[in-house]
């Protein structure tokens, strides 16, 4: 009788562990009670503005690199209205900067410089268009995660007392992991959320290293000195 015991336990303890290993991640959310739904929406959000901003500085890099020198010589030439025109049709924040500084040409380099650095703060202000939203989501889900478990265990350890002479265990046990789902969903979409934001800020710094390298080259060429007319120098 002790070896079929032996036996019965195995079986018991083998069908325990499929039910265990049964266990899909569908489950464990639904197990995770209605602080899920908030914890969803803020990774819906999240995804969609990564892949949003992350779509639009991709357009910003891949700005014509030929571009400045387009202007350059232009300027150079006089043909002020066609580097307006290039401006416009070149439609990016650079372009933006540099149609505001052509457009203000013959007047004091301080004003010329503070007008483009406007424009500039602007169009960094467009790029980083969503980003609070991700910066919020890495610091709020953890805590509605582990809202959800304070919340949780207080449920686990109510309804053990709850319970009486029939507690055990396996109430206990049941409550807590149940409980511990929200805070790893937490985690999850705070961890994912905390990357998305420094991998975009980390590309925003990137464009607006190359807006003020375009300043500086736009302002050199306004302070460069008028070539001489070696024309004129040789009929001397």
């Amino acid at each position: 009788m002790t070896f079929l015991n032996v036996i019965l336990a195995a079986e018991t303890a083998a069908q325990g562990a499929q039910g265990a290993q049964s266990l899909s991640v569908w489950d464990l959310t639904l197990k995770g009670g209605w602080l899920m739904i908030p914890l969803a929406l803020l990774l819906l959000v999240s995804i969609y503005i990564f892949f949003e901003r992350l779509f639009a500085t991709s357009r910003v890099t891949k700005a014509d690199n030929n571009f400045m020198q387009q202007i350059k010589s232009l300027i150079q030439s006089g043909k002020i209205d066609e580097a307006k025109h290039l401006c416009e049709t070149t439609n990016t924040p650079y372009s933006r900067m540099i149609e505001k500084g052509v457009s203000r040409i013959g007047r004091p380099m301080n004003d010329v410089l503070v007008a483009i650095e406007n424009v500039g703060n602007m169009e960094v202000a467009k790029m980083e268009k969503g980003f609070n939203w991700l910066a919020t989501t890495a610091a709020g889900a953890p805590m509605i995660g582990f809202l959800g478990t304070v919340t949780g265990m207080v449920q686990a350890f109510y309804q053990l007392a709850s319970a009486g002479q029939n507690s055990n265990v396996s109430i206990l046990a049941g409550g807590i992991y149940e409980a511990l789902v929200t805070t790893v969903a937490g985690l999850v979409v705070g961890i994912l959320a905390l990357f998305a934001y420094n991998y975009l800020t980390s590309r925003v710094n990137k464009i607006m290293n190359r807006l003020e390298r375009s300043t500086m080259e736009f302002m050199d060429l306004l302070n460069e000195p008028a070539k001489p007319n070696n024309n004129a120098t040789l009929s001397k």
